[in-house]
């Protein structure tokens, strides 16, 4: 195949939602109709010790919730397709936020029972911010739910998008019988008692005389509906979808299969195949020959018996090859790696080449850091992976004089994940570490513990926001440095911080040193 070819049957793309509306499950559906594997794992099932393919760390599997950004790849209708599936849980709001700069389109998920809730609102906002194309799927039809309309009204007015249904359902809860596809005019009822695999549906049209033994006493109504549909919403336009105006929209029941084929077959035929990029100096093609390509994530520990750390490298322009050197433009060393992998959660298998759009695992020994970029000699920086202002601090102590050195390594490669912050007191040197979400505490604590053996202990410390600080004035920052002293520190790359204890004491200190930048991201 060509590299154009290539770059056009690419989908890469993230499932984001709230906390619980099953975005997980869809993830692994949309793994058994790719192949990729054959028996779904129940997320929460205590009968099936599986657990979700895509929750793969020890934690994730105890809580039944995602806390790190996983990566899979499958082929599907001559598309190879590649899914991260992001935590939904806010307190790891951060890595999906990053993970939306990798992606080239979104499928967000919606509990129809719950409708819009919070954390969805947060993350369309970033999509929106990006013009990332959205597709909306509403899940757990199988329970009782809202009405569909007024779910697609609150899609519009709650994410601030014009919606366009392409599935209809009929029903819900004890009586859903199936879903009506609107995108290829026909109906998807599935008979199959076997749940965990995809198999078990039957087709008709609307107009079928047949229609009425399957979905009795449901088809005037469905009829109605979907006149309502035809007359209330444009039909659908795939450019509009293309510059994020217009949502598609789905209905379904993810656990039971229903709705997930029709959302992958319309998905890979009008979903996005690679877009360019942006950096500081230029904007980035796809097309280019010369390969490209920058770290959103870094994960310690994928395998826990070889402590090794994987960079995750999203692919920009070009092609990337196994062994074959590339420059590593922050440090300006020439690398090349022998084994980079692709993804099926922990799952990693050793590739040749690579692609816009495809996500490459390299193995790290601690020369990464989120942002970095690979390129075939140009000197790029891309923008727009931020590391936000932690919102909660608290200080790291060792709980085992004895385990000293694991616990610096432990905190030094989790915090190179991005995941959290860590911040040295230049007055006596403390460690102070800064998260976004408080659940961020409990998952430092017991990876150090079951990953790097090293016990730690937190203590409190009154710290309201860390901002960087920058100023060409050097006599006032020296002032600022005299009178500040205790609420300095430096961050792992050595940039100085100003730790405020207070929202008063932030504002004073930039009403009494104009000269002085504060930044409450690491993107400055």
């Amino acid at each position: 195949m060509t590299l154009r070819e290539e770059i056009e049957r690419r989908r890469t793309f993230a499932i984001i939602s709230h906390p619980d509306a099953g975005k997980t499950t869809l993830t692994e559906k949309l793994l058994l109709f790719g192949g990729a594997i054959h028996v779904a794992g129940a997320v929460k099932s205590n009968k099936i010790k599986k657990g979700a393919t895509s929750d793969f760390m020890e934690i994730e599997r105890q809580r039944g919730i995602s806390v790190a950004t996983s990566v899979m790849g499958f082929e599907y209708g001559g598309c190879k397709i590649n899914i991260l599936d992001t935590p939904g849980h806010q307190d790891f709001a951060e890595d999906t936020y990053r993970t939306l700069t990798a992606v080239d389109s979104v499928i967000i998920v919606i509990d129809g029972a719950k409708g819009v809730e919070t954390q969805t609102r947060k993350l369309m906002e970033v999509c929106r911010m990006r013009k990332t194309p959205v597709m909306v799927f509403i899940n757990k039809l199988d329970r009782p739910c809202k009405d569909p309309f007024d779910l697609l009204d609150e899609v519009e007015s709650e994410l601030k998008i014009k919606v366009r249904p392409l599935a209809f359902p009929i029903s819900d809860g004890p009586t859903f019988k199936g879903v009506y596809n609107l995108y290829e005019n026909n109906l998807s009822l599935f008979t199959s008692d076997e749940r965990q695999t995809a198999s078990g549906h039957v087709e008709v049209t609307l107009n079928s005389p047949e229609l009425d033994g399957y979905i009795r006493p449901f088809t005037t109504r469905l009829r109605e509906d979907l006149d309502l549909v035809e007359g209330v919403y444009e039909p659908f336009e795939r450019e509009a979808y293309l510059r994020g105006e217009l949502a598609p929209v789905f209905f379904g029941s993810a656990i039971n299969n229903f709705g997930v084929r029709e959302l992958l077959e319309c998905f890979i035929r009008i979903a996005p195949s690679p877009r360019p990029s942006r950096t500081e100096q230029r904007e980035i093609d796809p097309y280019e020959e010369k390969m490209t390509g920058f770290i959103f994530k870094i994960h310690a520990n994928m395998d826990p018996n070889h402590r090794d750390r994987i960079a995750f490298m999203k692919i920009c322009s070009g092609r990337f090859e196994r062994g074959r050197n590339y420059l590593h433009v922050p440090s300006g060393k020439s690398m090349k790696f022998s084994s980079p992998t692709a993804f099926m959660a922990e799952k990693k298998s050793v590739i040749d080449e690579a692609f816009p759009g495809d996500i490459v695992g390299l193995h790290d020994t601690g020369n990464f850091k989120i942002g970095d970029t690979f390129t075939e000699g140009e000197k790029l920086k891309f923008t727009g992976i931020p590391s936000f202002s932690p919102e909660l601090f608290r200080y790291i102590e060792n709980g085992d004089p004895q385990k000293f050195k694991q616990l610096a390594k432990g905190i030094d490669q989790l915090m190179d994940e991005g995941v959290a912050q860590l911040f040295t007191s230049k007055m006596n040197g403390r460690k102070i570490i800064g998260t976004v979400g408080a659940l961020q505490f409990e998952v430092i604590q017991y990876r150090l513990e079951h990953e790097y053996n090293a016990i730690c202990k937190w203590e409190p410390i009154q710290i309201y926001k860390a901002c960087w600080i920058q100023s060409d004035n050097q006599a006032q920052l020296e002032d600022f440095r005299k009178r500040k002293y205790n609420s300095l520190a430096l961050d792992k790359h050595g940039r100085e911080v100003f730790l405020a204890d207070t929202s008063y004491a932030l504002a004073m200190a930039q009403e009494k040193f104009p000269d002085i930048r504060f930044y409450f991201t690491s993107e400055f």
